[in-house]
């Protein structure tokens, strides 16, 4: 096993000593200068930290697992993904296949926007049309086609498709409703929705949102009446936060926080199985002479990576190597294979390939993935034990890397990266992954260039489907297809765990890492 450099890890590991015990200095007063703008949270208001920046509070472009709670708490969807990752109503009150390319769908009675106003068939058509126009839609890619709205009556449509979309009522779930009128193919960043709250004010630079209590909410009244939602991109800071009382939630944490916040009084631990996948993912739009265009060297480097020691020295057994393409948590998942550590092996065939003098630079986002930095910087070390020489470029929340990641700007060789099922199905994530076509890929639509047409056609031939035994078959065979191909030199599988003050109750963390705001209490 490779042994690693602790020397960040230590250092971390004693910032988030110092930051438990600023936190402790803060809530006696000791570092009041040190409280956030917010102060304290008042007795019926709710703040959220999260680790991401919120750029927008609808989901076309960006839908990373926490943001789900806020976004789902403003717009809704005809459908969510419930506890069990199976499809519940929520806007429609059936939404039921009639024949192999028609579904049937009526809306929820006496339904309204936070402004009075009536949710329409009309708002259901142009959504769907909205999430196919924006360029780099993050949900388009998760539909093998886009259904076409037919009016019944006044409630009730037709959803018809060409193909089978045997798991649409999943897929809707993602389809976030606004008013037709004020619809754009782009994110939106106010306007009305269907949720239990509605916005008051937002900075999409500072990622901060103010919500209130949507008082014309069609459903059960929330038991909140204010959410406050903030940006704090350093796990310090938000430690600090919430042993302090400055914040009621904090997401996805690390094991170190973890461990500081363990059996402390006033602060709760939940977790949940994750339906995401984090990979160390290829360049697929390389030139056909590099060397990263060849399957062999794919693999090869695959073995340069010990994923024992990622998993238990740096990850702290918080996470498992995966087993295939996607999760084994997801409805349909095949085991495929297994990641190797054998870095002779890796040497070997570079040599025997002709590889040599092999530069890769991999680039990811700040807090794409717990200890991303850790991880990042103990791959420089195994690939450079096998002669491979890596640069290191890290991109701060809000910046341009979805330009780099489209081939629109710079180059790079590897990309750390987290994917997850909204669905809770494997077919979801491997058409939003795997199932690029060359038309996708002139818009740059593809999963980092990722275009291989014999594993598309096998996607496609699983996603419609009908017959569910069928189907099972089907996607196994595409995930061992699309495990041949070598996407990843490593991958895991986090878990999703959260901290949050002891006051708050109703907080059900899903697979999903998200809950629902609107059954969330606080406790005096």
């Amino acid at each position: 096993m490779t042994v690693l450099p602790q020397g960040s890890e230590i250092s971390r590991r004693r910032l988030l000593q110092f930051g438990a015990a600023a936190g402790f200095l803060l809530g006696t007063g000791s570092m009041a200068g040190c409280a956030g703008p917010t102060g304290l949270p008042g007795p019926s208001t709710l703040t959220l930290a999260l680790n991401r920046s919120l750029v927008s509070l609808d989901n076309k472009l960006n839908q990373f697992d926490a943001a789900v709670t806020v976004q789902r708490a403003v717009r809704q969807g005809l459908t969510a993904i419930g506890p069990e990752t199976k499809p519940i109503l929520v806007l429609a009150d059936r939404f039921e296949m009639t024949s192999p390319t028609v579904w049937t769908v009526r809306l929820r009675d006496g339904v309204r926007y936070s402004d009075g106003t009536p949710v329409a068939i009309e708002d259901i058509a142009t959504a769907l049309k909205m999430y196919q126009q924006v360029q780099g839609s993050f949900v388009a890619g998760f539909f093998p086609e886009f259904p076409t709205v037919v009016p019944v009556d006044d409630r009730t449509f037709r959803m018809e498709s060409k193909n089978p979309i045997p798991i649409l009522d999943s897929l809707m779930s993602m389809i976030l409703i606004s008013p037709a009128a004020k619809n754009k193919p782009e994110e939106l960043q106010e306007g009305v929705g269907t949720g239990p709250y509605v916005v008051t004010k937002f900075n999409r630079g500072a990622g901060t949102y103010s919500l209130r209590r949507n008082e014309n909410y069609w459903g059960p009244a929330p038991k909140v009446d204010n959410v406050e939602v903030r940006f704090l991109p350093e796990e310090s800071s938000r430690v600090i936060a919430l042993r302090s009382g400055e914040v009621d939630v904090i997401d996805s944490i690390t094991p170190d926080s973890r461990e500081q916040l363990a059996g402390l009084p006033g602060v709760v631990l939940a977790e949940a199985s994750s339906l995401r996948l984090n990979q160390i993912f290829y360049n697929f739009r390389k030139p056909s002479s590099h060397p990263l265009s060849d399957v062999r060297v794919r693999q090869a480097l695959s073995w340069a990576v010990d994923g024992e020691a990622l998993v238990k020295d740096v990850l702290v057994d918080s996470v498992s190597e995966a087993e295939g393409v996607v999760p084994s948590s997801l409805t349909g998942f095949a085991k495929t294979g297994n990641y190797t550590y054998d870095p002779e092996k890796a040497k070997a065939t570079l040599k025997s390939l002709g590889v040599t003098d092999l530069n890769l630079k991999i680039i990811w986002e700040t807090g794409e993935f717990a200890s991303d930095t850790s991880v990042m910087e103990a791959l420089v070390e195994m690939f450079g034990n096998i002669g491979v020489k890596t640069q290191l470029q890290q991109f701060e929340p809000g910046g341009n890397i979805l330009a780099w990641r489209q081939g629109k700007q710079g180059d790079w060789d590897l990309l750390g990266n987290g994917f997850s099922s909204p669905t809770g199905l494997a077919i979801t994530m491997m058409q939003g992954m795997y199932a690029g076509t060359a038309e996708k890929e002139k818009t740059r639509d593809t999963y980092q260039g990722y275009v291989v047409p014999d594993v598309q056609a096998k996607i496609q031939a699983a996603s419609s489907e009908v017959d569910p035994v069928r189907r099972e078959q089907l996607l196994a065979t595409a995930q061992k297809a699309i495990w041949d191909t070598w996407p990843c030199a490593w991958a895991f599988v986090p878990k999703s765990v959260l901290a949050h003050q002891k006051r708050v109750s109703g907080l059900a963390l899903a697979p999903t890492n998200s809950y629902p705001l609107v059954d969330v209490r606080l406790e005096a």
